[in-house]
C-alpha cells in the first residue's frame, strides 16, 4: 500500500476542502500534450488507451496550507515518471515532459483556476536541465519561468545534485521553486541521506531542503 504514491506531512493545518487534484487528468486534454506516435503518424499504442491514458505517472496535487495570519501558502506536488525505458517514440519522454509542463500551464489559467500565491512546486522531475536522457527542454522551462525563483540548493558533498544512480551518475532531478514573491533565507541538499549515515538504503534521492519567511503573509 502506499507504493509509487506522495505524501505531504505538514505541521499547518492542510484546507483539504480546497485541495485539487489533477492526477486524473486524461494526457491526450493537457494543451498541446506531446502524445507519441507511430512512424506512420498514428497514435502509440492506440487511439484506445490514449482516450484513457491519463497525464500523472504518480499525482498533481495542489495542497493549500493555512498560514497562522489566516493567508495560504499552496504547494504545487507531484512526481513525474523517467524519461526512459521506451522505444523510437519516446512515450515515457514525452509524458515526464508534459508532466512538468503541467504546472506553466496551470500558472496560465488553462487547467482551471490559477494557484494564487506565496506557492512552492514541490517534487521529483525526473530530469535534469544538463544531463541524461529525457526532453531537457521542459525542466529548463520551468527553472526560467519568472514567475517561479530556483534557489539552486546544493551540499558541499555534491553540489546541486540530488541523486545518484548507478549507472547515470549523480544529477539534479527533484525541485523546491517558490514563487518570486517569497522570500528564501536558506536552502540545501541533504547528502549523504540519512539512509547512508545509518548504513540501510532507502532511496537514491537525497533530502532537498528550503527555509522561507512566511511572516510577511
Amino acid at each position: 500500500t502506499g507504493q509509487d504514491g506522495n505524501a505531504v506531512l505538514s505541521r499547518l493545518p492542510i484546507d483539504h476542502a480546497n485541495a485539487r487534484d489533477l492526477s486524473q487528468l486524461l494526457w491526450r486534454d493537457l494543451p498541446g500534450a506531446l502524445l507519441p506516435q507511430h512512424p506512420d503518424g498514428a497514435p502509440f499504442p492506440s487511439e484506445q488507451v490514449h482516450q484513457a491514458q491519463r497525464l500523472s505517472s504518480s499525482s498533481h496535487w495542489v495542497v493549500p496550507l493555512q498560514l497562522p495570519t489566516g493567508d495560504t501558502l499552496n504547494l504545487l506536488t507531484f512526481q513525474a515518471g523517467p524519461p526512459l525505458f521506451d522505444g523510437p517514440e519516446d512515450r515515457n519522454g514525452r509524458r515526464n515532459a508534459d508532466e512538468i509542463r503541467l504546472w506553466q500551464l496551470l500558472l496560465d489559467g488553462a487547467l482551471g483556476p490559477t494557484p494564487k500565491t506565496p506557492l512552492v512546486i514541490v517534487g521529483g522531475a525526473n530530469l535534469d536541465p544538463d544531463r541524461g536522457d529525457g526532453q531537457r527542454g521542459a525542466i529548463a522551462a520551468l527553472l526560467a519561468d519568472p514567475r517561479l525563483q530556483d534557489p539552486r540548493p546544493t551540499s558541499a558533498e555534491a553540489g546541486e545534485n540530488t541523486v545518484e544512480w548507478e549507472n547515470a551518475g549523480r544529477m539534479r532531478v527533484d525541485y523546491l521553486l517558490p514563487s518570486v514573491d517569497v522570500q528564501v533565507l536558506d536552502a540545501g541538499v541533504q547528502w549523504p541521506s540519512v539512509s547512508d549515515q545509518a548504513g540501510a538504503f532507502a532511496s537514491r534521492h537525497r533530502l532537498v531542503w528550503l527555509d522561507i519567511a512566511l511572516d510577511q503573509y
